[in-house]
């Protein structure tokens, strides 16, 4: 039975250090961080969770994109353990846009992506991937990609001043939906 783990928020180590590669994907514990990992970030409304944030020091994250109340926009997609990953190219087309974070809560940042990736995995199964992610997908294997490097989405963000609480990215996102419906 899946079990719920507890964040490590921004100022513990683990979130700073490199991760390690996985090198028994099959192996039990492994699996069993895997499940906890899913369970854990569909109880917070998570739509990616690496390693680091369970502090754990391993390469491997969850990509589970569907709305939910801190992503209501967010696009369905199959989750997915993402073992040993590796960028292996990315447009050079960059795009702003929101991130929060599980680590650093009650914040959002505008942060800079390449709109698309092509990208290197293996699945929980071992089974070795390469595709390519856009948009929103893009945006997450990116953020969580970096929390195997020891990079937060703030060391990405262009200024300090791109920062907003939660609570007035709430109220920024409902003016914007309201101006829309207007138009």
């Amino acid at each position: 039975m899946p079990k719920q783990l507890e964040i490590t928020e921004l100022g513990n180590s683990v979130l700073r250090d490199e991760t390690k590669e996985v090198e028994n994907i099959l192996d039990e514990k492994i699996q069993s961080l895997i499940d906890d990992m899913i369970h854990t970030v569909g109880i917070v409304n998570g739509v990616g969770i690496a390693a680091p944030q369970v502090s754990e020091s391993l390469q491997i994250f969850i990509m589970c994109s569907n709305p939910n109340p801190r992503y209501p926009d967010a696009p369905e997609m199959e989750i997915e353990a993402i073992i040993n990953p590796k960028i292996i190219s990315a447009s050079d087309e960059k795009e702003f846009d929101w991130e929060g974070c599980l680590s650093i809560p009650k914040i959002r940042g505008l942060v800079p992506r390449h709109t698309s990736i092509e990208v290197g995995y293996t699945d929980r199964f071992g089974k070795k991937h390469t595709t390519t992610f856009e948009g929103f997908p893009a945006r997450i294997f990116q953020h969580e990609f970096d929390h195997l490097n020891g990079i937060v989405f703030l060391d990405r963000m262009e200024s300090p001043q791109h920062l907003i609480t939660e609570n007035e990215y709430i109220k920024l996102m409902d003016k914007i939906a309201e101006e829309n419906e207007i138009e």
